[in-house]
């Protein structure tokens, strides 16, 4: 579904993609994980055509994601923002349902409102829920409400930003737990981004290691453990002793 080729990527003299090639399957969850600073942000939005690439090529679907009708591209994605990332002056079923109420994707109102509500119960929030403002909510709940954007729509293709960053470990794990519901319920093709390993382990189909501008290594998550790669086996284990220098 989607083919990165040989993409770089510099702002002035700091050379972030360094020719990153990375392959994902149809219907698949791959978590892209690495260091801090690493490009995994920007691999994202290089795909979105947010950052337009140095060089190299994107695909998606088998089509270049340079090419054609920009807007219509976008509404085959949905995205889950690390900051949640809500509109704190609207009411939380109009968070959800943003796409839905304006652009190429706009319903009715209430069939929008209905929609919204809808997935709101897929992530485990009440009807009631949908007329409170998210400063009204907690973070676990604000987080749920952004799963319920981010597949408002029935997109295609859905990117998780650091989907636990600032939840406690029980609500973390029911927001991975959700993530795979999700994703396999919908036969999305996912793309994670995250530090949280348990979170790795629960979402992943196949992880891939992004290190010094390239992916250092990737595979089934069921061979992570046992990769025998030197990058891959610190990070995952956190130790401050090996290949990848720890900032100080």
């Amino acid at each position: 579904m989607i083919r990165m080729e040989g993409v770089r990527k510099s702002f002035g003299s700091n050379h972030v993609l360094r020719g990153l090639d990375l392959d994902v399957p149809k219907g698949t969850s791959m978590v892209i994980i690495g260091g801090s600073g690493t490009g995994k942000s920007v691999a994202l939005k290089c795909i979105l055509g947010l950052v337009t690439p140095d060089a190299g090529r994107i695909l998606v679907d088998g089509q270049d994601a340079a090419a054609g009708d920009h807007d219509a591209f976008l509404a085959r994605f949905g995205m889950l923002f690390q900051g949640g990332a809500l509109f704190d002056s609207l009411p939380v079923w109009q968070n959800v349902a943003f796409r839905l109420l304006r652009g190429s994707l706009k319903r009715p109102r209430e069939e929008a409102r209905a929609i919204a509500v809808e997935k709101l119960r897929r992530v485990g929030l009440k009807a009631d829920v949908a007329d409170r403002l998210p400063a009204e909510l907690s973070g676990g709940m604000q987080k749920r409400v952004g799963l319920a954007r981010a597949i408002a729509a029935e997109p295609e293709i859905i990117f998780f930003d650091e989907p636990t960053t600032g939840l406690d470990p029980i609500m973390s794990g029911v927001i991975n737990d959700l993530i795979r519901e999700i994703v396999v319920e919908m036969g999305a093709t996912a793309i994670t981004i995250t530090h949280d390993m348990t979170s790795v382990r629960a979402i992943a189909d196949t992880v891939a290691m992004l290190h010094d501008g390239v992916i250092q290594w990737t595979g089934p998550v069921s061979q992570m453990d046992g990769s025998g790669d030197p990058y891959l086996d610190q990070f995952i284990h956190g130790r401050a002793e090996g290949p990848i220098e720890a900032v100080r």
